[in-house]
């Protein structure tokens, strides 16, 4: 279902003295997401957990509200030159009933691994509006729950310790339990999966959970959090002041720099405990 991780020749440099050694790589393959047919976007992601990708990627899209909206998730046939399926093609067809995306809201055809959102065909359509607002959810985290986070996500990233290139995003309830962790190339990859997962497990909306990501808190993290109804994103880095604006309108507690016991909370306080 395809590779993780890639092993590769380098040569390798310390204090002068040279010497050939492996390394190992985290893949990175491009993966044509398909909604009743139609080519909607690629994106270069980590393989595996694709169906959740595509799960995540369409709640996060406002395109399905939940797992009831998506009548099959399939992989097309797309061999490689060894003849070999390449699972790069994945086709959702969606529930009777279920509008297509809006041809407003649609990629452009390519998004990188690294940006998630800049593929958006207009600047207007990339503000969507939520079904599950996370203003009224009245849940409320520990400042010493969300000091463990980072620690908690980390000891989970098993691809990131052996190749140190990937981004994570993890879920945990308000009380510090992890819910499901994933890791990717693209941190918005990272974050779809997790909401993905949480689709096919019919758990959407979150109320009442913690989105933990590895990286920094930009606008469309927040956005992904608050289309899927979650109260509160933490980030190990720092938020951009459109993600805190967005944060503030949406009702999302936004937490950044998250690092031992510090942390900076942009928006949302009140969820905060001492």
């Amino acid at each position: 279902m395809g590779r993780v991780t890639v092993r590769r020749p380098v040569v390798a440099y310390a204090r002068r003295e040279r010497r050939s050694k492996i390394d190992t790589l985290a893949a990175e393959e491009p993966l044509e997401l398909r909604v009743n047919g139609k080519a909607l976007a690629v994106t270069m992601r980590t393989p595996g957990k694709d169906v959740e990708l595509a799960h995540g990627f369409l709640l996060s899209e406002g395109v399905i509200g939940g797992l009831s909206d998506i009548a099959v998730a399939r992989f097309c046939e797309g061999a490689g030159p060894d003849g070999v399926n390449t699972y790069n093609v994945l086709d959702i067809t969606l529930a009777d009933g279920v509008a297509p995306p809006d041809a407003g809201v649609e990629r452009n055809f390519y998004t990188t691994s690294s940006c998630g959102v800049c593929g958006k065909a207009a600047l207007d359509a990339v503000k969507l509006k939520t079904r599950f607002s996370p203003a009224a959810d009245t849940s409320t985290v520990d400042v010493d729950v969300l000091a463990a986070l980072p620690d908690a996500l980390r000891e989970r990233q098993k691809v990131f310790a052996a190749t140190g290139g990937l981004h994570a995003a993890g879920l945990f309830t308000t009380s510090g339990d992890a819910l499901v962790v994933r890791e990717d190339v693209g941190r918005h990859n990272a974050v779809d999966k997790v909401l993905g997962r949480a689709v096919l497990d019919d758990r959407v909306p979150l109320a009442g959970t913690v989105l933990m990501v590895s990286g920094r808190a930009s606008f469309e993290l927040v956005q992904k959090a608050a289309m899927a109804g979650v109260p509160v994103l933490a980030a190990v880095s720092a938020p951009s002041s459109l993600a805190a604006d967005l944060a503030e309108e949406q009702g999302v507690t936004l937490v950044g720099f998250l690092r031992g016991d510090s942390m900076n909370v942009y928006t949302g306080a009140e969820r905060v405990v001492p």
